[in-house]
């Protein structure tokens, strides 16, 4: 009798890769499968599917209202998906939550912090809750602090922070764990120009250290300059995904950007109450 080929063995029940004619031949970091979401009667997220590689800076690009956002918050576990799923590492973020989320780190919009904890206190909290050592909870939290330029604010309560300190204590702790992936919506919004260059050197560091970044923001020179792969989307679908140069196609991220959503011209006519001074 021929001999006959062991049987396959089954998946892990907490571990789900992604399904063999999805897969690259370097699975990625985060892989989106037919992501879907609806709020009554609008889809805000229609059957995305979205592969991210090892050690980039991916862009997430699109208009107010395109998803962004609501993909992000499927990916992270904090908005359960209608249909479709996402993959940290092959780890199934909705089958096996725990393990996908410790390899990320996560900086959703507007996020709601303790704020009546300091900012050394919070990042003590997220690093403790990540099960780190405290030794390494207080030595990583003063140099995020020192990086970030918020060491003199390590003392002050949250609540007295401004807009873009808050946004940087909220970059501070999804870092303290050091995952390996970052998920960051609108990371540089009313940070000021030395804190953001500040930020944009951590993050370079990260992804040249081998991690990945995936981030949305509506600044176009923004991306441009820092990310090497990009992703439009709008009305919740995607419409190109690839190199920063397969996307652009020879023109500005700006004027691509805009060729794939289009523009909404104004009538001759229109706020010409504006005019008549």
């Amino acid at each position: 009798m021929p001999d006959q080929p062991p049987p396959a063995s089954a998946p892990s029940d907490r571990q789900h890769p992604v399904p063999p004619q999805a897969q690259p031949a370097t699975p990625p970091v985060l892989a989106l499968r037919e992501l879907t979401k609806r709020f009554g009667q609008r889809t805000a997220v229609d059957r995305l599917s979205l592969d991210v590689p090892a050690g980039t800076m991916f862009g997430l690009l699109g208009p107010n209202g395109a998803g962004k956002t609501t993909t992000l918050s499927m990916t992270t576990g904090l908005l359960r998906p209608d249909a479709g799923t996402a993959f940290i590492e092959g780890v199934d973020v909705w089958r096996d939550p725990a393990a996908a989320k410790a390899r990320m780190g996560v900086l959703p919009d507007g996020v709601r912090l303790f704020d009546r904890l300091t900012g050394a206190e919070l990042l003590r909290y997220h690093g403790l809750l990540r099960g780190l050592p405290e030794a390494d909870v207080t030595a990583r939290a003063g140099e995020l602090l020192a990086a970030l330029g918020l060491t003199e604010a390590g003392s002050t309560l949250v609540i007295d922070y401004s807009a873009g300190m808050r946004k940087k204590i909220g970059l501070a702790c999804a870092l303290i764990h050091a995952p390996r992936l970052l998920l960051l919506d609108e990371p540089f919004e009313a940070v000021d120009p030395v804190s953001g260059e500040a930020i944009r050197e951590i993050l370079r560091g990260f992804v040249a250290s081998g991690g990945t970044v995936v981030l949305s923001s509506h600044v176009m020179e923004l991306v441009e300059s820092l990310c090497d792969r990009v992703a439009i989307v709008a009305q919740g679908r995607m419409l190109v995904s690839g190199t920063l140069d397969e996307v652009r196609q020879g023109a500005s991220l700006q004027q691509r950007f805009l060729d794939l959503v289009g523009t909404q011209a104004l009538d001759a006519e229109s706020l010409s109450w504006l005019r008549s001074s």
